[in-house]
């Protein structure tokens, strides 16, 4: 890892001799663990000169995701602690319905998945929230191969019905569900869109307490607009 570190360093390239007196290691022990680098393809060589290789790049590219990943975790449990409701995030991306995370504690449960996420979209509150922010075109394809389908009394009815629905939402208001996917829940989701990306952060709750349903969901759409900057940066995960 300290030779690692040391090629980071020079951006062009460094001789065995020079990185193993930057590292304090034997020279014979640096050109083993050279050799093995370049081997694994962590280095490559040139002239006599060392580089970062691709597996080294692929390695950096991965900690970035993953960095990304964690500041979005870490938002979503500040939000779940300070507004006290599950969090969740999720894209469509690819034509699909993906919750990339989810933050809940026992004072907080999050809704369970009962049915798949990806197919039931038409019956869950990121679900419509997502499908709200794409081309009436993109909606008919995804419903085409999710076709609506009751999983509740009251879940919409038909694929038009929720078109309908879909096609009066205002634009960037949050999306309401009221136990269209499971009874004894209600969902609230917020759209967010960074350039391309068609992304949503939501928030369930008891139906007992669906009177905090949309002031819970303002907050919510209050602390992503204060935060826009940051989850700019990590939004796409």
């Amino acid at each position: 890892m300290r030779l690692l570190e040391t090629v980071a360093t020079h951006a062009y390239g460094a001789p065995a001799k020079q990185l193993a007196r930057e590292t304090g290691l034997a020279l014979p022990t640096t050109y083993h663990l050279l050799r093995t680098l370049v081997h694994e393809g962590y280095l490559r060589r040139e002239k006599g000169l060392f580089f970062l290789g691709d597996a080294a790049e692929r390695l950096g590219s991965s900690g970035a995701e993953q960095k990304r990943r964690t500041a979005v975790a870490d938002t979503l449990a500040h939000w779940r602690d300070s507004i006290g409701v599950p969090v969740y995030y999720a894209m469509y991306r690819d034509g699909e319905i993906e919750v990339m995370c989810v933050s809940d504690s026992p004072e907080a449960p999050a809704v369970e998945e009962w049915a798949d996420f990806r197919a039931t979209g038409h019956a869950h509150a990121i679900g419509q929230c997502l499908l709200s922010q794409l081309d009436e075109d993109a909606r008919r394809d995804h419903l085409a191969r999710y076709p609506v389908q009751s999983l509740t009394p009251y879940t919409v009815r038909d694929n038009d019905a929720l078109l309908r629905r879909l096609a009066r939402m205002p634009r960037m208001e949050p999306v309401v569900e009221r136990q269209e996917y499971a009874v004894g829940t209600v969902c609230a989701a917020v759209p967010i869109t960074v350039g391309t990306t068609v992304a949503t952060m939501a928030m369930s709750l008891p139906a007992d307490q669906a009177d905090r349903l949309l002031p819970a969901a303002h907050r919510l759409q209050t602390e992503i607009g204060r935060h826009a900057g940051t989850l700019t940066l990590s939004i796409s995960i």
